[in-house]
């Protein structure tokens, strides 16, 4: 049973290293991940999971469900446009969704346990990444839906840490055999996060723009190029609310934004323009996908090096 629950954790983090570098050339492109590849994805982790802990018995099968089942329901738009009742109290229902899970499997580990025939330790790592993933996006650290949908994906597809690739200190087994998956995967895309101001910094001393208090984090374009380019306006020629340039839903509204940006900045003769990258979390999500089914928790590695 053990060797077949490690066979699919590492067929969930292929799947997963799959669908994520899908979703990143889609966000890298149009800046929208449509939810239909995380159904997909999740469905998949779901069912996996169940021919995984079906022989355990009917009870961790259930406790299963239910935490995967709270897991889909942030990439099913059943809320969509906040029309009619259900936009009304689509806060409350899902609050009580939390709820009502949280009290189903914290019964459960209580009265049969985790483990064996209680509760499965993946339903709890499971729940316990939603929790994290939704926390981040209401904190605004996950700044887009599609960022905590994939945390939240990774959770079912790869609840648990699976062996890492490549040989890891003892240390690092240790942690990874009781932290979720995505929560390791999350800390290694943060510590490859510092990459982008690096190459920043080397794009402006190219161009011979480098600065001490600009130079990792904008740079200059033309300003034609603007409208095709997905970036944050950081001129202070053209000063900018970050709240409302960030308050765009879609990707069509931003490039509208940026194309009547452009225009002005033509019209007062300026040829270039100081911004900073969009680069999509998702990009950064695939790099912490691979580091840690390679090399498990880098930061923890590098801890244990010390």
């Amino acid at each position: 049973m053990a060797a077949v629950g490690s066979v699919w954790l590492d067929l969930g983090a292929i799947l997963l290293l799959v669908g994520l570098a899908i979703a990143a050339v889609l966000d890298v492109r149009t800046r929208e991940v449509p939810d239909r590849l995380w159904q997909v994805l999740g469905v998949l982790g779901v069912v996996g999971g169940s021919v995984v802990i079906a022989p355990d018995g009917g009870l961790p099968l259930v406790f299963w469900l239910v935490s995967a089942g709270l897991a889909l329901e942030h990439v099913v738009p059943w809320d969509a446009g906040g029309k009619g009742w259900i936009g009304e109290w689509a806060d409350y229902l899902e609050l009580t969704a939390y709820l009502g899970v949280l009290a189903v499997v914290g019964i459960g580990a209580f009265r049969w346990g985790i483990g064996g025939g209680g509760v499965p330790p993946v339903a709890i790592a499971l729940l316990a990444t939603v929790l994290v993933a939704r926390g981040l996006f209401e904190a605004g650290v996950l700044y887009g839906g599609a960022d905590a949908k994939a945390l939240i994906i990774a959770g079912i597809l790869v609840p648990l840490f699976p062996v890492p690739w490549i040989g890891v200190p003892t240390s690092t087994l240790l942690l990874t055999s009781f932290v979720p998956y995505p929560v390791d995967l999350l800390m290694d895309a943060a510590l490859l996060s510092v990459v982008v101001p690096i190459v920043v910094a080397i794009v402006n001393l190219r161009r011979r723009e480098f600065s001490v208090r600009t130079g990792f984090t904008t740079y200059t374009i033309p300003v034609g190029e603007l409208p095709h380019r997905f970036v944050w306006v950081r001129d202070p020629r053209y000063p900018v609310d970050p709240e409302e340039e960030a308050s765009f839903e879609t990707s069509d509204e931003d490039r509208t934004w940026r194309t009547q940006v452009a225009g002005e900045l033509e019209s007062r003769g300026i040829s270039r323009i100081r911004v900073g990258p969009q680069l999509p979390f998702i990009v950064l999500l695939v790099g912490g996908t691979l580091g840690a089914l390679l090399l498990g928790n880098w930061i923890v590695d590098l801890l244990a090096l010390v």
